[in-house]
């Protein structure tokens, strides 16, 4: 592409757009993405809380193996105990474009019986991928944010998760991922939340601006779009289109409800069909009030003890809920509220809606 027509471009970009998402945020670039490392190593220099040796041998076999590549042979049969050493996994992401001498930040968990990594020392870990290859070298002092304590009399506090912690910086990136970013002359442009009126705004858009068939709508979470072959070219051409402010289209319309705590989150454009609701509340007790049965004088009679129950069942008056046609969110709320109703009188009103097809969104309960 030539290099007036990306001047163009961005002189279109300032000119101004609508108040809207840019494209960056709506979307991202296929085959640009992080890739997952995992390694496997030990941590050295704990303060008695590492491994138990007994119960996790594999810890005693890497520490072997270890001193082994430094001419260390320890004997067969040797009873080693290892309370500063434990046996941990790293893993890491490894983001888009990283190259060779750049450092990523890692994670290290316990995979033994340590009770806490706190002042330990990664030993050098190889990090690999999927495919096998080591795409980077781990080591470092850990940063741990929990914490371990215990009194001789067996009590004992723990804050958050002293068995896992992270080393800012703690790998160096050893080889490059081959990427298909300069590969071809066009970019595929894979929506955030898949939406065809999103997809078809962000096809528009860049046919106005490049011209027509410039930008192609494979599906409504995909979108083709043509790209300059020279890489310098590419990376000014997607500097520009990036930054294009989008239109994107309105959610679907979801009421989201967590059982659990009770929170209910309900979407802007969910709508109430013609429906009154009226939700009551019955509150049944019983109590127990047995008396003690005396026989008469010289009867012969046993003392004996008469159960008796008392059953009183309460209704609370609640007033009846009526929707009119298109009611919005703000409405229903002010409707609950003004009667004092918790989130769960709520809960149960959308619920009742939601069976009577007259809640026009998607009922979600977690």
């Amino acid at each position: 592409m030539p290099k007036y027509l990306i001047a163009c471009l961005a002189t279109l970009l300032l000119s101004g757009f609508a108040q809207a998402e840019r494209l960056k945020d709506l979307a991202s670039i296929q085959g640009v993405r992080s890739n997952q490392l995992i390694g496997y190593g030990l941590v050295v220099g704990l303060n008695g809380s590492g491994d138990q040796t007994t119960q996790t041998p594999f810890t005693v076999q890497t520490f072997n193996n270890m001193l082994a590549q430094f001419g260390i042979k320890v004997p067969p049969g040797g009873n080693v105990q290892l309370k500063n050493v434990a046996a941990v996994s790293v893993h890491a992401d490894l983001p888009a474009f990283a190259r060779p001498g750049q450092t990523i930040d890692i994670t290290v968990s316990s995979i033994g019986n340590a009770k806490s990594l706190r002042g330990g020392s990664l030993l050098m870990t190889p990090l690999k991928g999927i495919d096998g290859n080591v795409y980077a070298i781990a080591q470092g002092n850990l940063v741990v944010g929990g914490f371990d304590a215990g009194g001789a009399d067996g009590s004992r506090i723990t804050v958050n998760v002293p068995s896992a912690g992270r080393i800012p910086s703690g790998a160096t990136v050893e080889r490059a991922v081959p990427s298909g970013f300069n590969q071809g002359d066009y970019l595929t442009l894979n929506l955030n939340r898949p939406d065809f009126t999103t997809a078809k705004n962000i096809v528009d858009k860049l046919n106005e601006m490049l011209g027509p068939r410039v930008a192609q709508a494979m599906d409504a979470g995909s979108i083709r779009v043509s790209a300059p072959v020279d890489p310098t070219q590419r990376v000014d051409y997607l500097s520009i289109i990036e930054n294009i402010e989008i239109e994107a289209g309105q959610a679907v319309a979801k009421v989201i409800i967590n059982s659990r705590t009770g929170t209910i989150v309900i979407g802007q454009n969910v709508r109430v069909q013609p429906a009154a609701v009226t939700h009551g509340s019955l509150t049944v007790v019983i109590t127990e009030d047995p008396i003690v049965s005396q026989p008469e004088p010289f009867s012969q009679g046993q003392t004996a003890v008469v159960p008796r129950s008392k059953v009183n069942a309460m209704q609370e008056a609640k007033p009846m809920f009526k929707f009119a046609p298109g009611t919005t969110l703000d409405e229903i709320v002010r409707a609950v509220n003004q009667v004092g109703a918790a989130p769960s009188d709520l809960m149960a009103i959308l619920e009742a809606l939601k069976q009577a097809g007259a809640l026009q969104a998607d009922l979600i309960v977690i």
